[in-house]
C-alpha cells in the first residue's frame, strides 16, 4: 500500500534523509523507530505530502505522492488521516466540532442526520460519549488524544499517520490511546504508521517496523527480531544495552526466546534432562503483541558448557556467550 523508494530529503545543506527505502503492506500497523533526528518525522511529512523529498519516490496505494500534481496529492491527502504528538485541537471549540472539522475544510456539511451519526458514532469509538461538548482546556491529555484521533478518522482515511502520537502520554494512558490504534486497526482495516522513539509503542502494536540511524533504515523486520537479541551497535545504543553483572566464575549463557519456542519449559527441561545445576543470573522478558519474547542469563560449570550448548542447539534455542565484565563482547551461536 505504502511504497518508499530510495527517498533523499534535505534542508539547505542539511541531509536528513539519506535513500530510505521501506514497503508499508495493507492493514499493517507499521513502526518507524529511531533516536530523535533520525528523521522519522521528516519521512512521516513525505508520505503524506507535507514536505516534499528532493528525489527517489513514494507510492500510495499505487498514487505518486508528488507537489507537483496539487489536485492528485489533496486527494491522496484526503485518504490519509493524520495524528500529531501536540494534539492540534481548536480550544473555542467542544469535543464534537472539533472533530466535525476536518469536513467543514472539505465543504462537507456537518448537520445532515448522516453526518451527526459519523460523528457521534466516532465520539462513542474513542469513549468520549460524556465529553461531546467539553472543551479541550477540561480534557486530561489522553482525552485530547482520543478526539484527534477521531477527528482523523471522520473523513474514513484508509491511512493513519501518527507522528509521535503519545510522546506526551503517560505509561497508563499510553496503553488506552495503543489498544484504541489496534481496535481501529482490526475493526476498520485501517493501514497506521507509527512514528516513535518508544519502544514499548512498538512492542505492543507493531507487527513490522524499520529502526531508523541518521537518516537511513538500517534494520527491518519484526520487533522481537530486532530487539530481543540486537546485532546493529545503533540499536544497542538506542535500548541502552550495556554491561550486566554477571558472576566472575563458570561460564555465563544468554538465551533468546524470539518466536513460539519462548512457551516452551526449556530451562526446566535442559535441568532435568541433563541433570545439573546452574543459577539464573538475570532475565528480560517483555510483552510483544500478547507474546512473551525476551532473553535469560545462566551460570553453569565450565565443565558442564559443552552438554548445555549441545542441549539448546539440538532444541533450536539461540545463545551467546557472555564475558563477565565484557557483556558486549558475544561469541554467538545461531540456529
Amino acid at each position: 500500500m505504502i511504497e518508499i523508494q530510495n527517498v533523499t530529503k534535505s534542508f539547505d545543506d542539511l541531509e536528513v534523509l539519506k535513500g530510505v527505502s521501506i514497503e508499508i503492506e495493507d492493514g499493517e500497523i507499521y513502526g518507524i523507530i529511531g533516536q530523535s533526528g533520525a528523521g522519522k518525522s521528516t519521512l512521516l511529512r513525505c508520505i503524506n505530502g507535507l514536505e516534499p523529498y528532493n528525489s527517489g519516490q513514494i507510492t500510495v496505494d499505487g498514487t505518486l505522492v508528488s507537489a507537483s500534481d496539487k489536485d492528485r496529492l489533496r486527494n491522496l491527502q484526503r485518504r490519509m488521516g493524520m495524528i500529531f504528538q501536540g494534539f492540534n485541537l481548536l480550544e473555542r471549540l467542544d469535543v464534537y466540532d472539533n472533530i466535525a472539522l476536518p469536513m467543514k475544510f472539505w465543504g462537507m456539511k456537518t448537520n445532515t442526520p448522516e453526518a451527526k451519526e459519523k460523528i457521534l458514532s466516532l465520539i462513542n469509538l474513542v469513549g468520549l460519549s460524556e465529553k461531546i461538548h467539553a472543551r479541550p482546556r477540561e480534557l486530561s491529555g489522553g482525552q485530547k488524544q482520543r478526539v484527534a484521533i477521531a477527528r482523523a478518522l471522520v473523513l474514513d482515511p484508509e491511512f493513519l499517520l501518527c507522528d509521535e502520537a503519545t510522546s506526551a502520554l503517560d505509561p497508563e494512558i499510553t496503553k488506552g490511546i495503543l489498544a484504541l490504534l489496534q481496535r481501529i486497526n482490526r475493526e476498520m482495516g485501517i493501514t497506521i504508521v507509527v512514528v516513535t522513539h518508544q519502544m514499548e509503542v512498538v512492542r505492543q502494536i507493531c507487527r513490522r517496523v524499520a529502526f531508523l540511524s541518521d537518516g537511513r533504515v538500517l534494520a527491518e523486520g519484526r520487533p522481537e527480531e530486532l530487539f530481543v537479541h540486537p546485532q546493529i551497535p545503533e540499536i544497542k545504543s538506542f535500548l541502552h544495552e550495556g554491561s550486566q553483572q554477571l558472576p566472575d566464575d563458570g561460564v555465563n549463557i544468554e538465551l533468546f526466546f524470539t518466536d513460539e519456542r519462548s512457551e516452551a519449559p526449556i530451562v526446566t527441561k535442559m535441568a532435568r534432562e541433563l541433570d545439573i545445576d546452574f543459577s539464573i543470573c538475570w532475565a528480560k522478558l517483555e510483552d510483544y503483541r500478547s507474546n512473551i519474547y525476551g532473553s535469560l542469563v545462566l551460570n553453569v560449570d565450565e565443565a558442564n558448557k559443552d552438554k548445555v550448548c549441545a542441549f539448546l542447539d539440538e532444541n533450536n534455542v539461540s545463545w551467546a556467550l557472555l564475558e563477565p565484565e565484557l557483556s558486549s563482547d558475544k561469541s554467538d551461536k545461531e540456529v
